[in-house]
């Protein structure tokens, strides 16, 4: 008798206007390939009722850090019954932008910021009632009246590398309750769907410390940092030469308010001018900038060469739209301008 494994089949859904992560095991035979498999649409609004099944396709898998022995996680895309792309399927299109940029050798660093919160909505370190002391000693703070949530972070941090995610690094933000993982560097679709099972880990690990991890770019009204998903981005021409860097800064302002309206929802909430952003509705870069929409680092401008980081997309945003954007923004202008 063939040994049994659980597979999880993870998807993004259809709730506007933030997509959700869902999931659902499959019992399935170790070592076999990975089958399509169906979900109700209905209630994840993705189809109506008289028309309700949808298609799961695995396409990234993983090791299961949390069930373990064999066990996997199974992101998927969802499609129509005939093998249509489903409508909420961002994935697709960002493979179309790949297979056509895809001799630009594209880089991604995802910075993903999340807040941590208490199931009565209070972000964890918060105290009840009222607020705790002005940022300041947060951000990459060490001690019991700065930090909240790391045993949190360490575990989720330790399931990512047990199953081979490229996270970078880990570091506690500017508010209490709110860390930062990073992702990279990796190509689109490797990023992109790295992030989202790293996301999808974050939460599931999170229900054992009976707390929720959020992606919302305000978790905390008032004088405290919004939660961005910071994007470092190169191709082989930015990596090799500084016309190309102001190439690409020019390209994305050319394209601002397009790359803004897929960058999260309340991006506006976030992006004020205030708290190491730029408004939503101004476009600016500038080297160490960060205030700016696109920041040049520091070593970029002594190099001459290196990457860039768009710091505008949100926490919440959908990866698959933000790297599909820069590719097709930088990557069709630079072809633009050798026609």
């Amino acid at each position: 008798m063939s040994k049994k494994c659980r597979a999880e089949y993870i998807w993004l859904d259809g709730t506007e206007p933030t997509s959700l992560m869902r999931s659902k095991t499959k019992v399935v035979d170790d070592g076999a390939e990975l089958p399509l498999w169906g979900f109700d649409g209905s209630s994840t609004n993705q189809a109506p009722g008289n028309q309700s099944d949808c298609v799961l396709k695995p396409v990234y898998t993983v090791d299961d850090p949390i069930r373990g022995d064999g066990d996997k996680l199974v992101l998927c895309e969802v499609f129509d019954t005939e093998m249509k792309p489903h409508p909420t399927n961002t994935r697709a299109l960002l493979r179309d932008v790949v297979d056509k940029y895809g001799h630009h050798d594209c880089w991604f660093g995802l910075e993903q910021e999340y807040t941590f919160m208490k199931p009565d909505g209070r972000p964890l370190g918060f105290p009840a009632g009222g607020y705790p002391h002005p940022q300041g000693p947060y951000y990459c703070g060490v001690g019991g009246s700065q930090i909240y949530g790391r045993d949190i972070v360490e575990h989720h941090f330790e399931a990512c590398l047990e199953i081979g995610l490229g996270v970078s690094g880990i570091n506690a933000e500017v508010m209490p309750g709110q860390w930062e993982f990073q992702i990279g560097p990796l190509g689109p679709l490797e990023a992109s769907d790295q992030l989202t099972v790293a996301r999808w880990l974050l939460c599931r690990i999170a229900e054992h410390y009976d707390c929720d991890a959020t992606f919302e770019p305000k978790p905390a009204k008032g004088d405290w940092n919004g939660a961005g998903c910071h994007t470092n981005f190169s191709t082989k021409e930015m990596r090799e030469s500084w016309e190309a860097i102001i190439a690409a800064c020019e390209a994305l302002s050319e394209r601002s308010a397009e790359h803004v309206k897929y960058y999260g929802h309340g991006i506006e909430d976030r992006l004020t001018g205030h708290h190491e952003t730029q408004r939503w509705d101004t476009f600016s870069y500038g080297v160490s900038d960060r205030g700016a929409s696109i920041r040049v680092p520091w070593q970029v401008d002594r190099d001459r060469k290196g990457y860039i980081e768009d710091r505008r997309p949100n926490a919440n945003c959908d990866p698959y739209h933000v790297t599909r954007l820069l590719v097709d923004t930088v990557c069709g202008a630079l072809e633009k301008s050798k026609s």
